[in-house]
């Protein structure tokens, strides 16, 4: 049933007491001369009563919305004007609180879904961390009670703790990178330099983990050796070495990895794509989450962290542009994303 307006509940208040005097009046005065009451004194005391009514009614039924308004709006005073509210005050009450109640309601389900991510976060960093500790207390063990002593022991066993030393290292310094580029403490210091050069960097660095996994590494063949982009050269750096490390990674043997970018006129697009085992577009949403991983075993082999996609997608966002990803199972994967060129 649809509430009724304030002001016409006082209208029918009106209109009946105005009958019941006129009934009144007509009883007491059947065989009187009332007319002339009749026509002054009724409708005076009618228009009078109908604000009265109006008033008090208008009064109880803001007394009782403004704690609603407060509420709604995190406990302020209520900055609307309840006098300049159309008849409909019932409707418009109840078309707030239900906008609040659907804002609440999405509160809930963000903030659990957030819970969710730190109490997968938390389990992540537990299990990263716990692996080589305990791994290098393992390997010390063995030393202290006799290994040492052992020249076809103690050097592999010191050169296995160094490399669960290594990777303890590698995951906290990503962790604080993370952690410096979401707080915004990790400011990116923008230069002019040659995209080319950068990325045949990057090949150079990469050679060999891809030699190891007959992955080939080669420019797209549009590319042109003398463009530029404004970035910060170091963290560009770092986000393409994630990416190609990450195609290998995931890659298959005797597969190509390719590193092509396009003039789009106001930016640079550049795009990581390879030939892999390429993931289903369900897990896609997720790709870039810390700790993340489609094959948890493969990318453990390979030595990563699981923290090479959030970082890149961290620094590129902190240099104002978008990363995204398509991909398909048995096809590969192609990440993109855009570069500020260098003003003229």
């Amino acid at each position: 049933m649809k509430p009724v307006a304030p002001r016409r509940i006082a209208v029918y208040i009106t209109l009946s007491f105005f009958a019941l005097t006129i009934l009144f009046i007509l009883v007491n005065n059947l065989f009187a001369n009332g007319l002339l009451v009749l026509i002054i004194a009724v409708p005076i005391f009618t228009v009078i009563t109908f604000f009265v009514v109006n008033y008090f009614l208008n009064s109880f039924i803001y007394a009782k919305i403004k704690p609603i308004y407060k509420t709604i709006h995190n406990f302020k005073p209520a900055t609307k004007d309840f006098s300049s509210l159309n008849d409909d005050i019932f409707s418009e009450v109840n078309k707030e609180v239900n906008e609040w109640m659907k804002g609440k309601v999405l509160e809930v389900q963000e903030l659990r879904q957030l819970e969710k991510y730190r109490k997968e976060f938390l389990g992540n960093v537990s299990h990263e961390l716990k692996t080589p500790v305990f791994n290098i207390q393992g390997y010390i063990l063995t030393l202290l009670e006799g290994g040492i002593d052992d020249p076809n022991i103690n050097m592999l066993y010191l050169k296995r703790t160094e490399k669960s030393i290594d990777r303890m290292i590698s995951i906290i310094s990503d962790l604080e990178a993370i952690a410096k580029l979401e707080s915004g403490e990790l400011a990116m210091q923008k230069e002019r330099f040659n995209l080319y050069n950068l990325i045949d960097d990057v090949f150079e660095m990469q050679e060999i983990r891809a030699k190891d996994r007959k992955i080939s590494l080669k420019f797209g063949k549009s590319v042109e050796k003398g463009c530029y982009v404004y970035a910060d050269r170091t963290r560009i750096f770092q986000v393409i070495s994630n990416l190609v490390v990450n195609s290998i990674n995931y890659g298959v043997e005797g597969g190509l990895t390719t590193v092509s970018y396009y003039d789009m006129d106001k930016a640079i697009l550049v795009q990581v794509r390879d030939n892999g085992i390429g993931m289903p577009e369900s897990e896609l949403p997720r790709i870039f989450e810390r700790f993340y991983r489609l094959d948890k075993s493969r990318s453990r082999e390979q030595g990563g962290t699981g923290l090479g996609l959030a970082i890149a997608k961290h620094i590129i966002e902190a240099h104002g542009q978008t990363i995204n990803v398509t991909s398909s199972p048995g096809k590969g994967s192609s990440f993109t994303f855009s570069l500020e060129k260098p003003g003229r």
